[in-house]
């Protein structure tokens, strides 16, 4: 055994009297309080309202949540047919990124259309903060010794426990291929800073940004791990996924490339009572 491999915790539940503190919703939960803190900071110095990008979050996080277990659920069926009920302990794990983001822009936009606020400004403001969150989260696997990748030699290898559900016979070491993502998450959200800063992205650009490279990130680590999945032709549903998101965020990038930064906030639509702008009254 090599000391240089990384060892797994022991454990990632710490009472605290009787009540369980669970590292995996803890990462998740502080994930979320950063990306709230960027969003807010970048929101407002775009000139919107202070406290927006945090109420929002009140209810965009809990539909993310919800369809990144759906997403985990469908694409890993073969955890649940024994024992389906399991499918709601969300604390154990099991979160698919995907289904997450898309939950969470489908509250997103319907909360924004509501309050008269552009999506695709609060979706630029809140970009960088995603991929940062989503790393934090992703120590949480760490504690639950979970989504790692191959047996490897590497010098950074990490242990897990040979009773683990996915664990190889035999191996010594994985791939943390979690630690992979967490990093490469890090290095989206500097590049998706940068580019903001050198042309002003605005209408949504930023979040595309982040979701292309997100894409990039997500196809090669996938060709790493070994936790059960589901699979077409050989390749992991996550794989086609990935695909669809850089195709299409990149052809949304292409499509407004030029695009100037919009106003935060959407004009009022004219009341009832009112005649529109551009239409002469009569004498």
């Amino acid at each position: 055994m090599s000391l240089a491999y990384i060892p797994s915790p022991a454990e990632g539940v710490w009472h605290v009297g009787a009540f369980p503190l669970r590292a995996y919703a803890l990462c998740i939960i502080v994930g979320v309080i950063v990306a709230v803190v960027i969003g807010e900071r970048r929101w407002v110095a775009r000139g919107g309202a202070k406290g927006a990008v945090a109420d929002m979050a009140g209810i965009a996080v809990p539909f993310g949540l919800v369809g990144g277990r759906i997403y985990h659920v469908i694409t890993s069926p073969s955890q649940y047919l024994d024992h389906p009920i399991e499918a709601l302990y969300i604390w154990r794990g099991g979160l698919g990124i995907p289904g997450g983001i898309l939950g969470g822009v489908i509250a997103g936009i319907i909360i924004c259309k509501r309050r008269g606020i552009r999506p695709g400004a609060m979706a630029d403001a809140i970009a960088p903060g995603v991929p940062i969150a989503q790393a934090i989260g992703r120590v949480g696997n760490y504690f639950n010794q979970e989504l790692f990748g191959r047996p490897t030699q590497l010098p950074w290898g990490l242990e897990i426990d040979p009773d683990n559900p996915d664990a190889v016979p035999g191996a010594e070491a994985y791939h943390p291929t979690f630690l992979y993502e967490a990093l490469w998450n890090l290095g989206v959200a500097g590049v998706v800073l940068w580019a903001d800063r050198r042309w002003r992205l605005g209408h949504g650009r930023s979040f595309a940004l982040y979701l292309a490279l997100y894409a990039v990130g997500r196809a090669w680590i996938e060709a790493l791990r070994i936790d059960d999945a589901s699979r077409l032709f050989g390749l992991r549903l996550n794989d086609y996924v990935a695909v669809v998101v850089f195709l299409g965020a990149t052809a949304y990038l292409v499509r407004r490339r030029g695009a100037g930064r919009e106003d935060v906030v959407q004009d009022p639509p004219p009341a009832a009572d009112e005649e529109p702008a551009d239409v002469a009254l009569g004498p």
